[in-house]
């Protein structure tokens, strides 16, 4: 639903640019951080309705600001889609561990990236 308030957190600045561009072309509100901490610290600032969020960041990674989030009472409910290059079972069974709602590996599919969130958002406004 526009005006949906995502987060995307990535080290990497082309990255955040281009999902900045789509997710604002299709009407959501866009934050984005760079590293762990300002994910974190952005996250409970702004309570994004979503986190996309990698793993590989500088000085928190993203399974320890998924987890911070998710055992969190007052942020566990936003659905996180972890974007990662760590594409084995187990990274995946990690994110799940830490309570992601999404594990998509890059380079991702948009249109897949874009059912995702549009689903998870869905799920969220129930």
């Amino acid at each position: 639903m526009p005006g949906e308030k995502i987060l995307i957190v990535d080290d990497e600045q082309d990255i955040v640019s281009a999902l900045s561009i789509r997710l604002k072309a299709m009407g959501y509100e866009v934050d984005t951080a760079f590293d762990g901490m300002e994910a974190l610290d952005k996250a409970r600032a702004g309570k994004p309705d979503l986190i996309l969020l990698d793993i590989m960041l500088p000085k928190l990674d993203g399974y320890k600001v998924c987890r911070m989030l998710k055992f969190d009472e007052q942020y566990k409910d936003i659905p996180i889609i972890m974007l990662t290059a760590k594409v084995s079972d187990q990274n995946r069974k990690m994110g799940q561990e830490m309570g992601a709602n999404g594990y998509l590996n890059k380079p991702f599919n948009p249109e897949e990236l874009m059912s995702t969130i549009r689903k998870l958002l869905e799920e969220r406004r129930k």
